[in-house]
């Protein structure tokens, strides 16, 4: 039997694990989900177990090179960031990985301020507000001063993705969209390590920077990439495919906006209103922002359940009704706000789900604004939950007649974006021109 050459990719969310093949077409081969048990660090709070996690991977990886009937070509990861994994002198890790969702203690966040962002810049600088863990460089910083004995320990800090690519490796690099990923450590108009970083001495905890189309390895003839950040890694096979201005809002959890075009600096008022800069492949800045939309939907869904007696899934049942967008599209905020808050029992499911929608896509126009640039007539690409909401993609395509409004059909663009970034050092092949299903919402 012909082995067939493929691309293995380890895509890592905080919760789902994915082992992803690609063949030179891009087409998914194969696809392997896991969900790792979680440890805790030294507080009690929940941690990535690194041990599990790096079992997985090299077993995975192993048990790849022994298949038949694939030649694996090469190897890449995506995950998510704001992640740090800190190694000793041996390799080996020195502590839990800190959960980026672990407070930050006040104490010492004031005394950073007073030292390195006295003037409240530091955000503008480095292209990101102040999110506490979420800021990866302040989680070394945190390090460094309660337990100083470990940072001397320290020979080099990686992102959760440049770690993953050392397992494969054994080359240790940094690699620009995970510093990039609001780790407040990058500043974006020098193009270097911010400042402050260097003054605490930790650069000097970080290897050197490779561009993320560069393989970090060549083992038996795989050759493995240096790892990317998920969500930037999750814009390539976009950037692959279009030249002209886009938006891609990524839906989940968390609706994400990202716009590549949008070149002019954060303001003060955007940094407050939660947007941010993702740093690209090739290191241009991402125009960012966030809305907890997925969240909010589905929370306000149970509450919906709950007083309309039915299942809270019922929402997949309702259809788009005109007559409820006409009724309501037009209404004033307060109207809405009101409308939501009692969710009148003598109403309908179907019309409170629909003023609801209306609702969350008002707040989405506006995170989408935010980063937009106002003259812009470009396209606006959703993948994710709410690309597959009929009444979603109608009601966002009313909201910018401006623009071509599409739900992109897309499984696994982290991945794919992580496998395109080393097209060229393992796919002789050309780019698919179709690796995007596109339906044009109007």
């Amino acid at each position: 039997m012909h082995a067939l050459p493929v691309i293995a990719i380890f895509d890592i969310g905080r919760t789902n694990k994915k082992q992803v093949l690609f063949d030179a077409q891009y087409r998914l081969l194969d696809e392997h989900n896991i969900r790792l048990q979680e440890t805790t660090d030294q507080d009690g709070f929940p941690s990535e177990d690194l041990h599990l996690l790096k079992t997985w991977i090299t077993e995975s990886f192993e048990a790849l090179k022994l298949r038949k009937d694939i030649e694996l070509k090469a190897v890449n990861i995506s995950a998510y960031g704001a992640s740090l994994v800190h190694l000793n002198t041996e390799m080996r890790p020195l502590t839990p990985l800190y959960n980026y969702l672990k407070p930050f203690p006040v104490f010492l966040q004031d005394e950073f301020n007073r030292k390195y962002d006295a003037d409240g810049q530091l955000g503008n600088h480095t292209a990101s507000p102040e999110l506490g863990n979420l800021n990866s460089g302040m989680q070394l910083y945190r390090l460094k001063k309660q337990s100083p004995e470990i940072f001397k320990m320290i020979r080099y800090s990686l992102h959760l993705p440049q770690w993953l690519s050392f397992l494969l490796s054994g080359v240790c690099v940094s690699e620009i969209t995970s510093i990039g990923c609001h780790t407040r450590l990058w500043d974006f108009e020098k193009k270097d390590y911010h400042a402050w970083v260097i003054e605490e001495g930790l650069k000097e905890k970080f290897p050197g920077i490779w561009p993320g189309t560069k393989v970090a390895g060549n083992q038996d003839g795989i050759l493995t990439g240096v790892g990317l950040h998920d969500s930037s890694a999750a814009l390539i096979p976009y950037s692959s495919a279009f030249n002209e201005p886009f938006v891609l809002l990524s839906t989940g959890t968390w609706s994400v906006s990202l716009n590549p075009f949008n070149h002019s600096a954060l303001t003060d008022q955007q940094l407050k209103q939660d947007c941010l800069c993702y740093l690209s492949l090739l290191g241009k800045p991402i125009k960012a922002s966030r809305l907890f939309a997925g969240k909010d939907h589905e929370v306000f869904t149970k509450k919906l359940a709950d007083q309309f007696h039915c299942a809270d899934d019922y929402f997949l049942k309702v259809k788009l009704d005109r007559h409820f967008v006409e009724k309501w599209f037009a209404a004033k905020a307060e109207e809405i706000t009101s409308f939501c808050s009692a969710i009148n029992p003598l109403g309908s499911y179907e019309e409170a789900y629909h003023v609801l929608m209306i609702n969350l896509v008002r707040q989405q126009k506006n995170a989408i604004n935010l980063i937009l640039e106002s003259e812009s007539k470009g396209k606006i690409f959703v993948d994710g939950g709410f690309s597959k909401n009929a009444l979603f993609m109608h009601l966002l395509a009313l909201s910018f007649p401006e623009q071509k409004v599409f739900a992109a059909s897309l499984a696994h663009a982290s991945a794919l974006g992580a496998a395109l970034s080393i097209h060229s050092s393992w796919n002789p092949e050309p780019i698919p021109a179709d690796l995007l299903q596109l339906g044009l919402h109007s």
